[in-house]
């Protein structure tokens, strides 16, 4: 009965301090244990070109993470992806040359939302690798990048 107790009152004391730090506009941290550090990285509406974020509406819904990798110099090539993408760069530096002349830079530590539907081409900058973990809200059995031919 004593477990059961502490149990109901642990989990009333959780709720409570996650209610306040989400009133209080930080939620992120109320929802682990003391000692785990939350580092938001990204929080946006919009794509890296201003976008709205739209989630695809499928019945095969499927999340893929990948590392993706160029040497120093390289592209990506030219291409689309017709779902939600979002990326962080690991390490190295990337330029993203978007179909119309503009260009977003990004270093290590920065996170963003892909384009979707538009051209672009990813360049490796720098001396070292440009690494990218990257996830992608997609449909299972459909490509999540389509190579443009320009």
């Amino acid at each position: 009965m004593k477990s059961m107790k502490r149990t109901c009152i642990g989990a009333l004391s959780f709720a409570l301090v996650s209610a306040a730090a989400a009133l209080a506009g930080n939620s992120h941290a109320a929802d682990y244990e003391r000692g785990t550090a939350v580092t938001p990285l990204l929080s946006t509406r919009t794509t890296s070109i201003g976008q709205p974020i739209a989630y695809p509406r499928t019945p095969n819904p499927e999340v893929t993470a990948l590392e993706v990798e160029l040497a120093p110099g390289k592209e990506t090539g030219w291409h689309t992806h017709p779902f939600p993408a979002y990326g962080y760069i690991l390490s190295g530096a990337l330029t993203i040359k978007i179909k119309g002349g503009k260009r977003i830079h990004y270093a290590a530590g920065e996170a963003f939302a892909e384009v979707v539907g538009v051209p672009h081409n990813g360049i490796a900058r720098g001396k070292e690798p440009v690494r990218i973990l990257v996830f992608i809200t997609g449909e299972a059995g459909k490509p999540y990048t389509v190579r443009d031919e320009r």
